[in-house]
Order: structure tokens, then C-alpha cells, then sequence
């Protein structure tokens, strides 16, 4: 890996937390990785820690060819982003990643309507050109930094060697009280 985040983040990126925090997590990730979904409840507890001191950032990396259904997860993502429910469907996926990658494509609408997504808007998502160029926009910026697995974060443009379970100790370091 290139170790330097090659897109900056910018007002167009999905993130929670202020614009001028001293701390800018990126997370690189696939929704149907078992290791995405694993890290998960580890950045949950970041940001609960750290929240004040940090901004957090998500960026779509599906790979398709280990995951058949991380497209169409990421799409549906984005989709629900244009209507103001990204992070909703965003924890959807991961707190729910069993279920749906068992029953594939039935279980992810299942999740757009638990969240307020009708079908109309979810199949209009899955077919518009614009939300499908978002998440290979995001994947091509991974690649251009060198991402090669998920889930990879960069905190402060910088790679993350460590394990998903020290990106808490690590977002102190990085704000100064670690």
C-alpha cells in the first residue's frame, strides 16, 4: 500500500463528526467482508470514545469478485444516501450482514424497507448511473491508494498499520491525548 490517502475528503463524502475535528478516520469497506463487519462495532466504539475529536468518513470498496452482493449492498448504500438515510442503511448492513448475506438480494431490500425505503426508490437506486459511478469513484480512489483489502482506514491521510482493535488507541495519538 501507497500508506497516503490519494482522495482528499471532501463536503461530497459520507462523514459524521465536524469538518474541522483534529481527527479524520477513512474507512475503506465492503459491506458483505466478515472482517468489515467485524471492525464495525470497534469504529462504533470510536466514536463514541473519540466522537468530539474526530470526524468519520466512509468510502465504498466492494470486492465483488469474493463478495457477489457488496455492489448491490453499496448501491443500495448510496441510494439511500440521496435520500438522507445513508447512515441508517450504512449500520443496517453491518449489524445485520448474516441475515442478508444469506438471503442475498431479498434480505438487502428487506433492509432498504426497515429503514424507510420503498421499493420504487430502491430499484431506482440499483439502476441510476450516477449512485453506481459513486462507488467506483470511491473504489478507484482506494485503489489509488494503494487499498487493496477491507476494511483499511486512513487516519489523517495516512494508512493505519494496526488492526481494526487499536484504531481507538491510535485516533488518541492522533488528536494528542493517547
Amino acid at each position: 500500500m501507497s500508506g497516503t490517502l490519494a482522495v482528499p475528503v471532501t463536503a461530497d463524502d459520507h462523514a459524521l463528526g465536524k469538518a474541522d475535528a483534529p481527527v479524520t478516520v477513512v474507512e475503506y469497506g465492503d459491506y458483505q467482508c466478515p472482517a468489515c463487519g467485524m471492525a464495525y462495532p470497534f469504529v462504533q466504539q470510536v466514536l463514541a470514545e473519540h466522537g468530539a475529536q474526530m470526524r468519520f468518513v466512509f468510502r465504498n470498496f466492494p470486492l465483488s469478485e469474493a463478495h457477489p452482493l457488496a455492489s448491490m449492498a453499496a448501491q443500495v448504500a448510496e441510494g439511500a444516501g440521496a435520500l438522507g438515510k445513508f447512515w441508517e442503511m450504512h449500520d443496517w448492513l453491518y449489524e445485520n450482514q448474516p441475515v442478508w448475506t444469506s438471503t442475498g438480494a431479498e434480505g438487502i431490500a428487506d433492509g432498504a424497507q426497515a429503514v424507510g425505503i420503498e421499493p420504487p426508490a430502491l430499484e431506482q437506486a440499483l439502476e441510476d448511473e450516477r449512485i453506481a459511478a459513486r462507488v467506483r469513484h470511491d473504489f478507484m480512489g482506494g485503489v489509488r491508494s494503494g487499498v487493496n483489502g477491507t476494511p483499511s482506514f486512513f487516519i489523517n491521510g495516512r494508512l493505519h498499520a494496526g488492526g481494526f482493535d487499536t484504531l481507538g488507541a491510535a485516533v488518541a495519538r492522533a488528536a494528542g491525548s493517547g
